[in-house]
């Protein structure tokens, strides 16, 4: 009689055990669910990011794998936020344009903060402070970047650097990014090329006999925020994305992201 009861009691057990972690990951399904329907994301469970994919060391292809800075950072973002990144590689000029086609939830790919921008997009807080500068070559004439007044620099024509190239006053030939810049620059076919420290740095730790030298934006730029960006029906999203990263630079996981692709933090002002 004993055994019986025994082996009912442990059948019911078992049998409410199993009930249990149903609910339990019933649960947690729901939750996930609810995150997904609240931000309106393309996917539920899933944060779409759209980047470039082939910019060292933001994101770029490695041994066929994406990787990079901003690849790691959307995955420490989406794990924050209880959600598995996924990303769509596409070219700069038409990048931004993606978040109108509901393309991708956001775009996470070194996109200053402007006025203009602001009109239109929402920016989460910035994940770094970008400070400006003109590559040109060694034998250059060209010793300020002022200097660039009148000559002909490569940039993609959507960018802030093409707009500071213009400002500066002069002539930019487009560029599909920034490989193609740097190469136009070592063809002698354009003076130079303006962009963020953080780009050449990475630069120069692959070519450390580049036939280039480096000259300061100096006060002429202004220091850039850099943040991930939606559009601005996504309000919630973009503050879910800026506590994530607050919490990331909190942790002092910005910094060691940074300290891995670029050499040094470029994440604090």
């Amino acid at each position: 009689m004993k055994k019986w009861l025994k082996t009912i009691a442990l059948a019911l057990f078992g049998l409410a055990l199993t009930v249990t972690l149903t609910a339990c990951g019933s649960s947690s399904s729901s939750k996930s669910s609810s995150a997904s329907s609240q931000l309106d994301l393309q996917k539920s469970g899933t944060l779409t990011i759209g980047l470039e994919g082939t910019f060292q060391p933001y994101s770029y292809r490695k041994d066929g794998k994406l990787t990079g800075f901003e690849v790691d950072l959307g995955k420490a973002v989406a794990k924050k936020l209880g959600l598995k990144a996924k990303f769509v590689p596409t070219k700069f000029d038409s990048l931004i344009a993606g978040l109108d086609v509901d393309k991708y939830d956001v775009v996470i790919n070194d996109i200053a903060e402007t006025a203009q921008r602001k009109q239109k997009y929402l920016f989460s807080t910035p994940y770094i402070y970008s400070k400006s500068q003109l590559a040109v070559k060694k034998n250059s004439s060209i010793n300020k970047i002022t200097d660039i007044k009148g000559k002909k620099v490569a940039q993609t024509t959507t960018s802030n650097n093409a707009t500071d190239a213009k400002r500066l006053g002069a002539t930019v030939t487009p560029t599909d990014g920034f490989q193609q810049s740097i190469d136009l620059v070592n063809q002698g076919r354009v003076a130079g090329t303006i962009n963020s420290r953080e780009a050449f740095y990475a630069y120069f730790k692959q070519n450390p006999k580049a036939n280039l030298k480096l000259i300061s934006g100096g006060s002429e730029i202004k220091t850039q925020k850099i943040g991930a960006i939606v559009t601005k029906k996504h309000a919630k999203l973009q503050k879910q994305i800026s506590k994530a990263i607050q919490e990331l630079r909190k942790d002092g996981t910005l910094k060691k992201l940074s300290n891995k692709y670029f050499g040094g933090n470029v994440t604090d002002k």
